[in-house]
């Protein structure tokens, strides 16, 4: 059996339960610095929680304007990036929604070859 990874808050938690069944004169302030440090952590993951939903919406709006520049030809993620005339689009990014895309069965992927030989990945809305 696999045993639970303990979380810093986990931790505290322990601690605090220990401190708040011992005979220390102190304990209070223990206990309130503990619960402190346990509402720090909570604030962190809930600011992570938002930070990533806005990556995430961002993400899904520009998968979606990648969708709207397909056609049913193929083009290449270099045209597609060049079409979007946006310099913080990266060609990254844009290979990185496609391939979403394409999971999702909306896009469909094929190899072609180009002017100089060099064989690349083609991208088109699925039939």
């Amino acid at each position: 059996m696999e045993e639970k990874k303990l979380t810093r808050k986990d931790l505290y938690s322990m601690a605090k339960e220990i401190i708040e069944n011992s005979d220390a004169e102190d304990k209070d302030i223990l206990v309130e610095f503990i619960d402190k440090q346990i509402q720090i952590l909570e604030n962190k993951a809930a600011k992570a929680k938002e930070r990533a939903a806005e990556k995430r919406e961002a993400g899904d709006e520009l998968r979606a304007t990648i969708k709207d520049l397909l056609t049913d030809e193929y083009q290449t993620a270099d045209d597609i990036t060049a079409s979007l005339n946006d310099e913080e689009i990266t060609k990254a990014k844009v290979v990185a929604r496609l391939g979403q895309l394409v999971k999702n069965g909306e896009v469909e992927k094929t190899d072609i070859k180009t002017e100089s030989g060099r064989v690349v990945k083609a991208y088109r809305l699925a039939e």
